[in-house]
């Protein structure tokens, strides 16, 4: 007895659509560049100094009421780093600092992503700046905003020195600390209610 796929190949196709895939990949989200912000706080002779990065970009597939099989890369254009002081800024890309000509790109890429509740996150990952690759883990809000996009904010403390952030004589953690803040606020279309 011949069966319905065999008489008719398309069938096979469409069973495969209409049936739910048991681990699909969530759909992905796009990043809203122009409303998002990633900001950094360095002290310099203790007092804090305020810059960010102008251009980033980020690949997004996370369902936030099923966060384990997500993941989020962010990759940021080194040379965009501005305090927007003139003078500061045009040290920023060479090689003490950002070194932008080597290393146009820095990221950070999920590994595990952890739910705790009340829009609430927790992201593992791996954060990748002048070459160098160290695990990070950042805790992240996500609310509800306008126009159905939510937003997903945060901040975590890294040391400069580790990434080489301030090399060669900038080394003097009492001239410029070694602890720099990180804030961040990425604007999401597509997320979906967490």
């Amino acid at each position: 007895m011949t069966s319905l796929l065999h008489r008719w190949p398309g069938a096979l196709a469409l069973a495969t659509l209409l049936l739910p895939a048991a681990h699909a990949e969530p759909p992905p989200a796009r990043l809203v560049p122009e409303k998002s912000q990633i900001v950094f706080v360095s002290k310099q002779m203790g007092v804090p100094v305020e810059g960010s990065f102008r251009k980033f970009d980020a690949r997004i597939a996370f369902d936030p009421k099923k966060p384990e099989g997500g993941s989020v890369a962010l990759q940021i254009d080194t040379a965009s780093a501005a305090f927007g002081i003139p003078m500061t800024d045009a040290e920023l890309p060479k090689a003490p600092w950002f070194d932008a000509a080597h290393f146009p790109q820095a990221g950070f890429q999920t590994t595990a992503i952890k739910a705790f509740g009340d829009g609430r996150f927790e992201m593992a990952g791996k954060l990748t700046l002048k070459g160098i690759a160290r695990p990070l883990t950042v805790p992240v809000t996500i609310a509800p905003a306008a126009n159905g996009q939510s937003v997903a904010s945060g901040s975590f403390v890294l040391q400069r020195i580790d990434y080489k952030v301030g090399d060669g004589e900038w080394t003097d953690t009492s001239v410029i600390a070694n602890d720099v803040q990180v804030r961040f606020k990425l604007v999401v279309d597509g997320l979906g209610a967490p």
